[in-house]
This record gives C-alpha cells, structure tokens and sequence, in this order.
C-alpha cells in the first residue's frame, strides 16, 4: 500500500443559503409592523419599486383545501381561503361581521359636554370643539384627544415646576433637580440621603429635609426610598399619619400574610378599625409616578380575519391593511436600460432581480401565512364552537404534517402572527399547547384548557370551600384529567393565584 499525495474529484449536494433565501425566511418571520419597516427601506434602496397605490378588492373565492403546489401558489393569484366549521356553533351576537366600520360608532365631540350656545346662533362649524377652543389654536388638525396626548406634560416636567415654586435656595433646588432625575417608574428614589449627601457634597440633613419636602409634591409620595416611606407620606397629606398607623406601616409583612390578629395586638385596635385601617391603605397609590409617562400601546393588529361566510361556515382571509402592496417598475427600468452605460445596466439588473425576489417572498409569505393559519383554525374547531375549555393538544408536528412544510417553518409563520377570530383577538402562538393525558387512557387534555378549568374552579370559590391542591387534582380527575398535585400548583403559580390559605385569609378579610 503506497503512501503519498493524490487528487480526487468528488460530487457533494449542499444547501447554499443565498442572500435571497435568507431575505425569504427573515420576512416569514417579520411581525407586520417589521415587515412594513422593511418595505419602506427597500423603496428607498431600489429605485425599481414602487407603492401600489390602486384600489382594488378581489373578490372572494372561499376554499376548504389550502393545500396547493408550488406551481399553483406561484402562478394563481392569491386565492382567498377557507374554513370551515359550522356558524350555528357561537351566539348570535358573536357573529357580527368584523369588517364593521366603528369610526362610524365613536363619539369625536369634546370631552366638556359638546357645543356651546352662548346665544348667538348656531353654527356648526364650531362643533366637535372644546370650549374656547378653535381652528387657530389648532393649527394641526388635531381632535380632542390627541391634543391631550400631544401636549400632556411629563413627570418630570410636571415635578420640576413644583420645585421651582417651593425652593428659593440654589443649593436645595440643586438637590430637588438630582432627585427628580433618579425618579425610577414607580415614583421612588432607591438611593439613601446619606449616598446623595456624598455624592453632592452637602450634609445629610439639608438632604433629608429636601427630601421630605418633596414627597409632598404631587402626587404625593413620590421620591420615597421604599414602599412604607411611599403610603406614609400620602397618609401624611391625608392627616391619617397617627400611630396605629404608624405600627402598620412597620408591619406590612403580616399584612401581606393576613395574619390579622396579630395586627391587631400591635396596633391596639379592634377588628372593626383594623379594617377601616386596611381600606385607607388600599386606597392609597403604591406607585405614585406610575400614572405618568405612560407611554401609548401600540394597538395589535391580526394578520388574518376570520368571519362569518354567507353559507353559514367561516371564511379565513388576510388582512389588507396589513399586505404590503408593491410594483416592480419594468417600464421604467426599460426607458433607463437602453440610455445607461454597461457598468449601469449591471447595477440594475441587480435591481430589477431584487425587486422581483422581494414581490415574490412578499407573495409566498401571504400564502404561507394563510395556508397555516387555516389548518390550526381547523384543527381547533372545538375551541370556536365551545371556547377556551375546549382546546385541544397542538403541537408544529401535527401542522407541519398537515400542511406538508418543515416544522421551522411553522414556527416562523406563528410567531408574532396574530388572527381575529369571532372569540377575540388571539396570537396563533396560542394555540399549540402541550397534552396533559386522559384518564383511563382517554382523550388527551391541552394544558391551557385545564388552566382555564382550574382559573374557573378558583374563582367559583366561596370562604366555606375554599379548595387546596389536593382537592383540585381529585376535581379534576374526575372529568378525566390526569394531573399531578405539583402540575397544578405550578399552573397555580403561573395564573398568579395564592395557595388556598392565603385565599382563605383573603376572603376572611373584611370588605
């Protein structure tokens, strides 16, 4: 056997992942408000695409097979799909239309009762105004609400005005200013007066009295180092600061433990005072700077709707407002190819082949989207007719079977995907739960539905059957649930609701 240098020619097949296909996957997994991010990116990139700002609604071709070939997805226009289960199964008044048009519904007159007569006439063109106001003072167009989110003043804003009222002293409006500017969400100031005092170079007492001073300021309680020194301040701009009050600050632990005759010893109050006690500090504000700066939810928008089709059955399509609608502009890249020079009909081609690919990703992910989301509204059919309790176990496995694509790619198309279905606005995230088994080998359970049946137990609860872990698993064994007493004290735990002592303390506890 001779040893020494050779060549050899092989033939291996590998899967190269091109620029393009890595734009394809990135985009199955884009949220829509990222997806439209990106579009705006690439018209500003490639001057070969263009909005499509026609106006036109195709009409609507339901199917009950969303399983196409490739050949058909590339060729056909974007068909319309599909479901499926009877529209008999929901109340009548879950089966409005989701198409509605509730702008037509919202009230846009002013929030301080609507027009004013101030007797000379009436003219409309003042309507839907506030008092005093007009198309002057609102040079942008705004209506009432949105004026009050435009100019609504922050927390620091709102705080820093305070101070320059109530402090004449540079040094103390100095200090004011460093703590405004460790304000946290909350409200509070999580450093101590000494640690400020060094690190402003002052005395701690000028620091203490500053702070206290401040907590004053509105909303009361602010800057406070902890919860107790938060509620004490505000029962202090009550002048309900007296000492049994005093003693239940220092002892929120047993509060918190219900532990309510011990409160009672410490605070020498009887039950009927304890409780006005416990009113007052419900009523206060914890998280006094949390009501400011509250930044607005960006509203969700579903990807897919789901309504009633004229036959009785569901219809599943994609959102319009949610499909971004783009034009590769060959016409234009035809008048600029026969004027430009050869190293510029290099770089648009380049062009004109990204374009293409970006209008055909766009189009497949549409597809995809809707061909998926179809076949987990049919196999979940049970929760449209009879709700949460009726989940079934889905797992990207049984999808990914049904729709004969990869379970990656599922994963992509469900992740921040959201559809609108007649029962609510649901992530499809939502419904792929995990199978809790049957017992006696029954049918399996999905998990959220059994933490929706556990949630429903709980609640059903009075101070006289007030159920344990125990009790919960032997409840739901009995309608077939297989489950251990740790499974349920962790969905327990996750639906954030106490042990059944603690509720029982609750539920005790005077109103």
């Amino acid at each position: 056997m001779a040893i020494g240098p050779r060549l050899e020619l092989r033939q291996t097949q590998n899967l190269v992942m091109t620029p393009q296909l890595r734009q394809a996957i990135k985009l199955l997994q884009f949220s829509n408000f990222e997806v439209a991010a990106f579009i705006e990116e690439e018209l500003e990139r490639n001057p070969l695409l263009e909005r499509d700002e026609r106006i036109d609604i195709p009409p609507e071709r339901p199917a009950l097979d969303q399983r196409v070939d490739d050949r058909t997805a590339a060729s056909a226009e974007p068909v319309p799909t599909d479901l499926l289960v009877s529209g008999d199964t929901l109340p009548s008044d879950q089966q409005a239309p989701l198409d509605n048009d509730h702008a037509e519904q919202f009230d846009d007159g002013p929030y301080d009762g609507g027009y004013q007569d101030d007797g000379g006439g009436t003219d409309r063109s003042d309507w839907g105004m506030g008092r005093g106001a007009s198309s002057a003072g609102n040079p942008e167009g705004l209506d009432g609400v949105a004026q009050l989110v435009a100019h609504a003043r922050t927390l620091r804003e709102h705080l820093s005005e305070q101070l320059r009222l109530a402090f004449d002293d540079p040094a103390e409006r100095l200090i004011g200013a460093h703590l405004i500017a460790l304000l946290d969400g909350a409200g509070r100031v999580l450093v101590g007066d000494a640690a400020l005092a060094q690190a402003l170079g002052t005395s701690e007492e000028l620091v203490t009295s500053v702070r206290a001073r401040m907590m004053r300021f509105d909303p009361a309680g602010i800057f406070a180092f902890d919860l107790k020194g938060c509620l004490a301040a505000q029962l202090a701009d009550r002048n309900r600061l007296d000492p049994a009050m005093v003693a239940l600050l220092d002892n929120l632990e047993l509060l918190g433990r219900r532990e309510l005759r011990r409160l009672q010893a410490v605070c020498e109050v009887d039950a009927e005072d304890l409780a006005e006690m416990i009113a007052e500090i419900k009523a206060l504000d914890p998280k006094p700077g949390a009501s400011f700066d509250v930044t607005p939810a960006l509203p969700i928008v579903p990807d897919v709707l789901m309504r009633a089709a004229p036959g009785g059955d569901w219809l599943l399509e994609l959102n319009p407002d949610t499909m971004p609608r783009l034009l590769v502009s060959e016409a234009f890249h035809a008048k600029v190819l026969l004027r430009s020079p050869k190293e510029d009909r290099a770089f648009l081609s380049e062009k004109l082949a990204s374009a293409n690919w970006l209008v055909k990703s766009l189009h497949q992910r549409a597809q995809t989207i809707l061909k998926v989301s179809s076949e987990v509204m049919r196999q979940q059919e049970a929760f449209l007719r009879r709700g949460v309790g009726h989940l079934r176990p889905l797992i990207l496995r049984d999808i990914a079977e049904a729709v004969e694509m990869h379970e990656s790619t599922v994963s992509r198309v469900t992740a921040n995907k959201y559809i609108s279905t007649p029962r609510g606005l649901f992530e499809l995230k939502y419904f792929f739960t995990a199978a809790i088994s049957g017992t006696a080998g029954g049918e399996s359970h999905s998990a959220e539905a059994v933490r929706y049946r556990i949630r429903g137990m709980v609640a059903a609860e009075t101070l006289q059957t007030i159920l344990s872990d125990d009790a919960i698993v032997a409840a739901l064994r009995r309608e077939g649930v297989d489950i251990a007493r740790r499974t349920v004290a962790k969905y327990r735990d996750a639906l954030r609701i106490p042990s059944s002592v603690q509720r029982k303390r609750d539920k005790s506890l005077p109103a």
